[in-house]
């Protein structure tokens, strides 16, 4: 399990450097560790402010704005 958390990391870290085409890929597995994140969140409030940073929210648009166009 942990290697596979390390992959969905490593995809949207190599998006973010320009390392990789952001891509379905680079989507899915920022879905993923969302949703990860949605669960850590609901463990406690002491990972409530847990976020993403704010060059993976700006991925995470240009999402939004392909879906959208």
């Amino acid at each position: 399990m942990i290697g596979m958390d390390s992959s969905h990391c490593q995809m949207v870290s190599g998006s973010l450097a320009g390392e990789r085409a952001i891509d379905e890929q680079t989507f899915a597995s920022l879905a993923i560790l969302t949703e990860r994140l949605e669960r850590l969140k609901k463990l406690g409030k002491s990972f409530a402010g847990i976020e993403f940073s704010s060059a993976v929210k700006k991925m995470s648009k240009q999402k939004n704005a392909v879906a959208i166009g």
